[in-house]
């Protein structure tokens, strides 16, 4: 059977000075660095030999343009898939890395009444199936071949939880799924058969800032001001990392 791989690509290094959880808003781009960081996976892929045969990507900005640098390199039309899409938010547009007591606002208590969900969001499950859908309709597309396929942290990680058989709910200050990273999913006909985590742009991270690193190099965007976390619920805390 023929061998296909399918790399989920997290998106590069947005410019957001204020710490906004961006969420599906337009209007947020790839910073400089952000920018760099795609060209550079688009550099590594196309010298290491890879066959990337199309590239799909969430229809949001900043996922765009991480997949054009790749699709100029082998000579591809891009194309979007609204299943690749970041994970709906409650928090979106609020500046929670900058104040945190934001937070705690009576307002928002009744979004932390099920962390398991999580009842602030998409449901994790929901997540999952949009991604696989992605990708099981991407392998045709490319038979034996491989195809790059830009996303989101929430949206990637769910799916690689999923696969590796853990608990979707998780600790997002453990995600691995730096900016620029590489989830690889490799298939022996339509059988997962490989699963690989790599970053063609890893030496960047260090001068990057990101919503939610994770187990990453960067540093928290904390947005203009600093940050202060609130007393408030676990729920709270993991709803403003659930970007």
């Amino acid at each position: 059977m023929a061998r296909t791989t399918i790399h989920l690509m997290r998106h590069g290094e947005v410019h957001n000075p204020e710490g906004v959880l961006y969420g599906r808003l337009p209007g947020y781009h790839l910073s400089e660095l952000g920018r760099r960081m795609a060209e550079q996976v688009a550099e590594v892929l196309a010298a290491s030999g890879h066959d990337i045969a199309a590239v799909i990507t969430s229809p949001l900005e900043r996922a765009r343009e991480s997949g054009a640098p790749t699709a100029r390199a082998f000579g591809l039309a891009p194309s979007c898939d609204a299943r690749l899409i970041e994970a709906d938010n409650h928090f979106e547009g609020v500046p929670i890395n900058r104040d945190r007591k934001i937070l705690a606002r009576p307002e928002h208590w009744r979004y932390y009444l099920n962390p398991l969900r999580p009842s602030w969001g998409e449901p994790y499950t929901q997540l999952v199936d949009r991604m696989s859908q992605a990708v099981r309709a991407a392998i045709p597309q490319v038979e034996g071949r491989e195809a790059l396929l830009v996303s989101h942290q929430l949206p990637v990680w769910a799916l690689r939880l999923r696969l590796e058989g853990r608990s979707l709910v998780h600790d997002p200050r453990r995600r691995q799924c730096a900016l620029a990273s590489l989830t690889s999913l490799t298939f022996d006909g339509r059988t997962l058969v490989g699963l690989s985590y790599w970053e063609p742009a890893g030496d960047l991270l260090r001068r990057a800032a990101d919503m939610v690193p994770g187990t990453s190099a960067a540093a928290e965007n904390v947005g203009a001001g600093g940050a202060e976390a609130p007393n408030g619920s676990a729920g709270a805390e993991r709803a403003a990392q659930d970007a």
